[in-house]
């Protein structure tokens, strides 16, 4: 075959090679069908949460590596167990994720660090050749701590959001008893807070809204958001709302007085919280401010005695 053949048969494949690579970014770019009919159809079915516009279905990377991270999230699952109480955390932190989903991001953060600190290894190994023992022993263990890490921050992100509701609670009680107080049903007193709030609270408040709009008895949507919360103030505020809705009994004052009381939970925490700090607003002073004073004080006659000396 000639030189011309060669070059000919290269530009084909080079010119196939872009034809497919701008065909596939066509196909990327174009938002999936549930995107683009969601927004018409959307008092009719909520929207399922899905890849953002222009994000691919799937990708070559999690086609090949997908079943090893599977597997391997079943590994972590079998090592670590605990898997009602990894679905009850990620429901307190409103993370929309399966168990085995936050099991395989725990292996993406072990691999990150197993990663990381093979990469010092080998940085290390070039520098100062030695037993690779240590080295392997030292990946293992980041690969762990990794594991580890995610775990720690979802209880992190659950504490988080639980302090965000705590901040969020008295304005909503608030809200809800002017509402009850002004002559609003329990239902409709809920759907204009949800409608004028937003927030991890109303987040909550929006889901019970939904349950009972499906047909779901009131008392019984509150009395799971009372099971489900990890938050008592919550819990109480759940339970006195299903108990008014079935025995009829006021509620406005019972979301005034857990208002209050939470409130001045608030209060107090942060009083104790001064409290606690004032320790360590004194660690400066003492061990910076007092021993210049003293320097500042005692230096000049010390300079004296010696001279004088």
């Amino acid at each position: 075959m000639t030189l011309g053949i060669w070059g000919g048969l290269l530009g084909l494949g080079t010119a196939a090679g872009l034809l497919l690579v701008a065909a596939r970014v066509v196909v990327i770019r174009r938002p999936p069908l549930e995107l683009r009919v969601l927004p018409y159809v959307r008092d009719l079915a909520p929207p399922q949460r899905g890849p953002a516009v222009g994000a691919p279905p799937g990708n070559a990377v999690a086609a090949v590596f997908g079943p090893l991270l599977r597997r391997a999230a079943d590994g972590v699952e079998r090592v670590l167990g605990g898997s009602a109480s990894v679905r009850r955390r990620l429901d307190r932190a409103g993370i929309d994720l399966e168990v085995h989903d936050f099991r395989v991001q725990q292996v993406l953060w072990g691999l990150a660090g197993f990663g990381v600190a093979a990469a010092y290894g080998l940085l290390h190994s070039w520098t100062n050749p030695g037993n690779p023992l240590p080295l392997l022993i030292g990946c293992v263990g980041a690969c762990m701590l990794g594991v580890m890490l995610r775990e720690n921050r979802l209880s992190a992100q659950v504490r988080q959001r639980e302090t965000a509701i705590v901040a969020e609670f008295p304005t909503v009680a608030e809200l809800l008893a002017l509402s009850v107080a002004a002559g609003e049903a329990p239902v409709a007193a809920l759907a204009r807070v949800v409608r004028r709030s937003g927030g991890e609270l109303s987040r909550d408040l929006a889901d019970v809204l939904a349950r009972i709009r499906t047909g779901e008895p009131v008392a019984d949507a509150f009395d799971r958001l009372a099971a489900s919360s990890g938050v008592p103030v919550v819990a109480r505020f759940a339970h006195a709302v299903a108990v008014t809705v079935e025995r009829g009994t006021p509620l406005a004052d019972v979301l005034h007085a857990q208002a209050s009381d939470v409130r001045e939970a608030g209060r107090r925490a942060l009083i104790e919280q001064a409290s606690r700090k004032e320790i360590f607003m004194m660690v400066p002073v003492v061990f910076l401010v007092l021993p210049v004073t003293v320097v500042f004080a005692f230096w000049p006659g010390f300079i004296g005695l010696t001279l004088s000396y």
